[in-house]
């Protein structure tokens, strides 16, 4: 078969024709109606690109600001040890109050402005901008620090609100915000050395601040301690009349619940501002109350009785010969006021004399005035809940020149929370109990140990209520609280040895109702200069019974103690001071 022969009619080979020539013209309308849909589609391609260029745009946007909500790029950049640090200070630091739940330390949230000194464009523009938000900024030091190299640096810690408003109304790139906290002292100064401080990370330095640190940190119930707010304003504000009135360079207090240890009022002054901590600097920041160690005087020789009485090398009736000082070797002891005659033990506690103190020591002998002085804590430092904890002084070799002087508070050196814990012993049938300085819950039994007996304990109520009633603690009477006491004079050593200078330290110890102790209080104010009320004494009887007067004249209705109704007997005429203590009412 011919194929050829099967060509198409209309094939231009065949008919010879040109394609153009076959093709029929299309009309106009349809013409343009092809080149109308042709542009609809080239516009529709356009705009969907264009479309999602926007949309990956904006997601790119969008991711950077997801990014920089969820990730802080300031604490990426930094050391994974301050991101470790940051996260706990970020935690909530628990409040403090005291035994009554009223607010003594607390946490306010704040924010702390930081730096990114890589996107910050303009350093020193940047700088005479935040120098007008902040005033007391250096210029050219944040200057410096926003131009290092440096991909974290701290500009101000603790702004308020409206502060933080200001410095984002600058619109300074590569500034932000670092939530923080700071740690508030609602009450100011009142209590500074028992509470301490923190550092601008909110770490406890000192004080319930220091010792607590990490439970302050690891709880969010409040820390509540044994001070009660009311007693501890009424000691600071006596102790500071006291001060100003005699010109002293300190002083210091202590109320302790006799029954159990627990500090309801501790002073040291001068004291600090903790919302400020630039003025705990110096002697301001030293705890007087349990760091510092002092000669307390006289107040030891009721240590000296107790043990004496304890012991049973002595009675109250028993007299020792005062007529003359003590010699030994280039050594003298002599009494202040000197009776120049045999006194009974009433009498050597009432008058105090040196003298009998001291003969009274020679009879309990040198290990047994160490035994006991161990068990009254004396000899080791106080075991309270605060860092700052002074060490006792005690001789090296402790010789016979020892005892006598340590019988009357000269050898020995120890902290004011010792003495107080100690005396507490004395009072309250015999128990030492550690002091604390945190709330024992209603109903927990607290363990002490027996240190003398209630016989003993019983003796020393009543020798301590006659100091008040006929001896150098007069001053510290009020009526109805049957204060029992004893004062304390010490000569200060010099920077280079010795004693002299008039220095003193004038002190006294209390108890009340001595038929009941509850309290015990110590007052102790810091070189103080006699006044012409006090006929130039600096004397702890002139200086510090009377703070202890007005102290439990304001606290005792505070908490509650009514004035007794207990009628005491005055000696007659020719009765001494054995028999006085004889005839007092129990």
């Amino acid at each position: 078969m011919n194929f050829e022969r099967l060509r198409h009619p209309f094939s231009p080979a065949e008919t010879n024709v040109s394609t153009a020539e076959v093709t029929p013209e299309l009309p106009t309308h349809i013409k343009f109606e092809g080149i109308r849909r042709q542009a609809l589609e080239t516009g529709r391609n356009r705009l969907l690109v264009t479309g999602a260029l926007f949309t990956l745009a904006f997601a790119v946007v969008a991711g950077r600001l997801i990014e920089l909500a969820i990730v802080d790029q300031g604490a990426r950049d930094l050391p994974s040890s301050r991101i470790a640090a940051d996260s706990k200070m970020r935690k909530v630091r628990s409040d403090i109050t005291d035994r009554n739940g009223i607010l003594l330390a607390s946490s306010l949230p704040t924010a702390s402005l930081y730096a990114n000194p890589r996107q910050v464009l303009d350093p020193k523009a940047a700088a005479r901008k935040l120098v007008r938000v902040f005033p007391n900024m250096d210029r050219k030091k944040i200057a410096t620090k926003l131009a290092s190299d440096k991909s974290f640096v701290w500009l101000q810690r603790n702004l308020t609100p409206k502060t933080q408003f200001s410095v984002n109304a600058l619109g300074i790139p590569g500034l932000d915000f670092q939530r923080t906290e700071r740690r508030v002292y609602p009450h100011g100064r009142m209590a500074s050395h028992a509470l301490g401080l923190t550092n601008i990370d909110g770490r406890g330095l000192s004080g319930i601040e220091g010792y607590f640190d990490k439970s302050l940190r690891g709880t969010d119930e409040p820390l509540a301690l044994s001070i009660d707010i009311r007693v501890q304003s009424v000691l600071r504000e006596e102790l500071l009349k006291a001060m100003a009135e005699f010109r002293a360079i300190g002083a210091a207090g202590v109320v302790m619940d006799a029954s159990n240890g627990e500090v309801r009022a501790m002073v040291s002054l001068p004291d600090f501002n903790p919302n400020k901590p630039v003025t705990a600097a110096g002697i301001a920041g030293f705890n007087r109350a349990t760091k510092g160690v002092y000669e307390m005087g006289s107040t030891f020789k009721l240590f000296t009785a107790a043990m004496a009485l304890d012991s049973g090398v002595t009675r109250l009736k028993d007299r020792y010969d005062a007529t003359k000082p003590i010699k030994i070797s280039r050594f003298k002891i002599s009494d202040y006021h000197a009776k120049n005659r045999w006194l009974t033990v009433p009498e050597i506690i009432v008058y105090s004399s040196n003298i009998g103190a001291a003969k009274m020591a020679l009879e309990v002998g040198t290990s047994g005035q160490k035994k006991y002085l161990k068990r009254f804590g004396m000899l080791t430092p106080a075991r309270i809940e605060l860092p700052e904890i002074g060490s006792p002084l005690t001789p090296d070799h402790w010789r016979e020149i020892n005892t006598m002087t340590i019988s009357y508070g000269h050898g020995i050196a120890v902290s004011p929370i010792q003495l107080v814990s100690g005396i507490a012993a004395l009072v309250n049938g015999g128990v030492l109990y550690r002091p604390r300085m945190l709330k024992i819950p209603r109903g927990e039994e607290v363990a002490g140990s027996r240190v003398l007996s209630k016989r003993t304990s019983r003796k020393m109520r009543g020798l301590m209520r006659l100091v008040v009633r006929h001896g150098t603690g007069r001053n510290a009477d009020v009526p109805g609280y049957l204060i029992g006491g004893k004062t304390g004079t010490a000569d200060k050593p010099g920077p280079r040895g010795g004693y002299g200078g008039r220095r003193v330290i004038s002190s006294f110890v209390a108890a009340f109702p001595m038929n009941k102790p509850r309290y015990v209080i110590l007052a102790l104010v810091d070189e103080p200069k006699g006044t012409q009320r006090t006929h130039g004494y600096a004397t702890g009887g002139w200086v510090a019974a009377p703070v202890i007067a007005r102290v439990v004249k304001r606290m005792a209705p505070l908490l509650g103690i009514k004035p007794s109704k207990i009628v005491e007997k005055a000696p007659k005429p020719g009765d001494d001071l054995f028999i006085a203590a004889k005839a007092r009412k129990r």
